[in-house]
């Protein structure tokens, strides 16, 4: 009698919850909270045994309780892995391309912006001179932009070199970039708390990688340590990129 009342809205019920389900299981293995997620299941469980299987009415009464402010409680001390639980649904490439066709095209980044940029890197991982460049792109970065210095000026190899020069007042930090103009210097990025980032990256990797899973920005890294170039984007971080490889990362959309 079950399956003859099983219809296609079940079947997209199920289907939505195993998602949910499995999203965050990422984040929550992403972020080292594995065995917190199974501790909740398993509190669930046996509320669901006590109050519902046993009908234990007073030990499933307050296993209940705890459940109605424990709900409250996870929000309030998970909220940067609840926001990045939310962030990683609406990044979703399904998702993604179900908004492209409700909004207009979006430009690719030409050559004028892109150039100055790639020119400046390729000179800086030569010296191995340190460098974090945000380049912003749908979503709005002022948050992080009113961090920093506002220089709000034109992209340039030489100004972007010499931000970055060891001896500058401004290296250290973020260069966000907006458009076609420079809007900000040492700015300061959230920094990720993933297990699963190389030991070989420092905290310029995790500041660019934790901007990622935040926002749709592109954030260039030149190590100071080894000169090697990496781009993180939609919360993943490629390290070792070739000038070739890094242009066509930052024009394609």
């Amino acid at each position: 009698m079950i399956w003859e009342d099983f219809g296609l809205k079940d079947a997209i019920d199920i289907l939505l919850v195993a998602f949910l389900l499995y999203e965050l299981y990422l984040l929550m293995k992403k972020t080292g909270a594995t065995a917190i997620l199974l501790g909740i299941l398993s509190f669930v469980v046996l509320w669901l045994l006590a109050s519902k299987v046993f009908e234990m009415r007073l030990l499933g009464g307050i296993m209940g309780q705890f459940i109605n402010v424990g709900l409250i409680l996870l929000v309030i001390v998970f909220q940067r892995e609840v926001r990045d639980f939310l962030y990683n649904v609406g990044n979703n490439k399904g998702v993604q391309s179900m908004l492209k066709l409700l909004k207009p095209k979006k430009q690719n980044n030409n050559d004028e912006t892109i150039m100055p940029i790639v020119m400046a890197v390729i000179n800086m991982a030569k010296r191995k001179e340190g460098a974090l460049i945000v380049m912003q792109q749908a979503m709005p970065l002022d948050a992080y932009i009113e961090t920093g210095e506002q220089i709000n000026a034109n992209i340039s190899t030489r100004l972007i070199e010499n931000i970055f020069f060891k001896n500058s007042p401004l290296h250290d930090g973020a260069m966000i970039i907006a458009g076609k103009r420079i809007k900000s210097v040492a700015c300061i990025l959230p920094v990720s708390q993933r297990q699963d980032i190389p030991k070989s990256c420092g905290l310029r990797h995790r500041s660019a990688l934790g901007l990622a899973e935040q926002s749709d920005a592109k954030i260039i890294i030149v190590s100071e340590e080894t000169g090697k170039v990496s781009l993180a984007y939609q919360s993943q971080i490629y390290i070792g990129v070739s000038a070739e490889e890094l242009q066509k990362m930052l024009t394609n959309t």
